[in-house]
């Protein structure tokens, strides 16, 4: 049996054989929210600025199709700072219960401001006033002094609409490549990269 046949009711055959990653991406994503216990959605963002030392860190995806990944933060941090600095990003999604990782590479940009607010109002309310009050990635005394900031944003915003804090908003990678892989016994693992060229991709198999 395959790695594709292990786990009932998920993605079965040949992934290498897809020509398109978009469907690939959208059927190995369903298999992870039905397989993986907890954030099937969480992925390593890599990010560099004008220094070019890199970072990553884990964050939410919150939407993928054609035209990219997006992902919603504080453009005031860390990874805000570097993107302004140099808009190319990557990422990998691990799922472990599949044994399968997904990994993608592009340039950057914000999303539109009628997507950021659509997104931001769909979220509770503790958490929208929670990016108000967070001064993300500076130095914090204690977290008393965050728990107060967040009671003086309630006290500001007492009614449930909280609107969006202009420094608040969602980046899309739109990837120039994407790569899938998958265990294999051996170390024999299964891998394809694809390179978008123009509006078109083109697949790879790699060796392991």
């Amino acid at each position: 049996m395959g790695k594709d046949d292990a786990v009932d009711g998920l993605t079965k055959g040949d992934f290498t054989q897809n020509p398109d990653p978009w469907d690939l991406f959208r059927q190995w994503f369903a298999d992870a929210q039905v397989s993986e216990p907890e954030d099937p959605n969480a992925m390593a963002l890599a990010t560099s600025g004008a220094d070019g030392m890199p970072d990553v860190r884990i964050v939410l995806l919150k939407d993928a199709d054609e035209r990219g990944f997006v992902f919603y933060t504080n453009t005031l941090s860390m990874k805000g700072q570097e993107l302004a600095d140099n808009p190319q990003a990557a990422l990998v999604m691990h799922w472990k219960s599949l044994r399968r990782q997904v990994r993608a590479r592009g340039t950057v940009t914000k999303v539109s401001e009628a997507e950021a607010d659509a997104y931001y109002a769909s979220r509770p309310r503790d958490s929208r006033l929670g990016a108000w009050a967070s001064r993300q990635s500076q130095p914090l005394e204690s977290r008393d002094v965050l728990i107060r900031a967040v009671d003086e944003m309630r006290a500001r915003f007492p009614d449930e609409a909280v609107p969006r804090p202009p420094h608040w908003t969602g980046y899309r990678i739109a990837p120039v490549t994407m790569e899938f892989w998958q265990d294999g016994a051996y170390r024999l693992h299964d891998r394809v990269r694809f390179t978008r060229e123009g509006e078109a991709w083109t697949g790879n198999r790699l060796y392991p």
